[in-house]
This record gives C-alpha cells, sequence and structure tokens, in this order.
C-alpha cells in the first residue's frame, strides 16, 4: 500500500526540489526570489546568509534557498550544497567589469561534486536597464557554451518587471519532471 500511495502522491504533483539561487552580490537574487514567492518587488537590503521561501508552481514545491553574494560570503555557499536538485545562477547584466569574477564562481560551483547532478538555470538579468549585456554575451562570459556534460539554460530576464522568470521556472519545471520519471 506504501508505494502504491507514493505513486498517486507522485503523480498528483506532491514533488519537491531543493533549488539554489547563487550569484554576485547585487545581481537580484532576492528579488527574483521574492517575485517568485509574492509575485511582487519588494524592498531588499544585502543578504547576509541566507532568505528561504517556498514556491509552488506546476505542482512542484521548489525550497528556494537564496544565499548571500557578497566575497566573505560565499565560501559558505558550500554548507548548502547536499541534495540540490537545481542551482539558478543570477548574473547582473549591466554590471560588464564583474563577468569574470561571476564566471570564476559560476565554474567553481559546476566543480563542486556535490552539484554535479544538478541542473543549471542562468538569469542573464537587468535587462531592462540600459547597457545591458545580451543573453548570449553573458552565455560567452560564463562559458556556457563549453558546459557538454550537464542540463542548463539561460534566460534574460528583468526581476523588476517580472519578465523571464516565469519561463525559466517552466524549463526548470520540465527539466525536474522529466528527470524523476
Amino acid at each position: 500500500m506504501g508505494v502504491w500511495m507514493s505513486k498517486l502522491m507522485s503523480y498528483f504533483g506532491d514533488k519537491e526540489a531543493r533549488i539554489l539561487i547563487l550569484g554576485l552580490d547585487n545581481a537580484g537574487k532576492t528579488t527574483i526570489l521574492y517575485r517568485l514567492h509574492c509575485g511582487e518587488v519588494i524592498q531588499t537590503i544585502p543578504t547576509i546568509g541566507f532568505n528561504l521561501e517556498t514556491v509552488t508552481y506546476k505542482n512542484i514545491k521548489f525550497n528556494v534557498w537564496d544565499l548571500g553574494g557578497q566575497t566573505s560570503i560565499r565560501p559558505y555557499w558550500r554548507c548548502y550544497y547536499p541534495n540540490t536538485q537545481a542551482v539558478i545562477f543570477v548574473v547582473d547584466s549591466c554590471d560588464a567589469e564583474r563577468l569574470e569574477t561571476s564566471k570564476q564562481e559560476f565554474q567553481a560551483i559546476l566543480s563542486e561534486e556535490e552539484l554535479q547532478k544538478a541542473v543549471i538555470l542562468v538569469y542573464a538579468n537587468k535587462q531592462d536597464l540600459p547597457g545591458a549585456l545580451s543573453e548570449s554575451d553573458v552565455a560567452e562570459g560564463l562559458g556556457l557554451p563549453q558546459i557538454k556534460n550537464r542540463t542548463w539554460s539561460i534566460y534574460r530576464t528583468s526581476a523588476t518587471k517580472g519578465e523571464g522568470l516565469f519561463e525559466g521556472l517552466e524549463w526548470l519545471s520540465n527539466v525536474l519532471s522529466s528527470s524523476s520519471k
């Protein structure tokens, strides 16, 4: 009976996924989290530590951990890696000067053993602002085209306007649903 109930619950969408939102400070991670969680922009301050919210989308409960991106906090990201199914990596598309730093942090995440099976979703954020790098420039800057051993995608987003966020979540939900079958 337990196996039958488990299959029935998974059919009706009792699936949960652990997601980390990572990226440099001021990339828009917390704004994205609360836009997905409450559907609106909430005034935020720099995250010291983490924010945790549950976002339900397409019958999947995403337990989303938004981790602070300041230089002094980044070494502690690894404490949150175990049992993570996906990483949402957020890049400030207007901050071309720190794209190389974003790439270094992103590549370090990819090399972590505990994240080897994690799906990667990149949000090229702040696309609504003047001077934003294109989606393809961000992809090249992070080295996405060279990634051949894992599932990834990139979406141009504006957290403040809500553009592109749910398209990325749709992709993520499809990938996670198909990988569990």
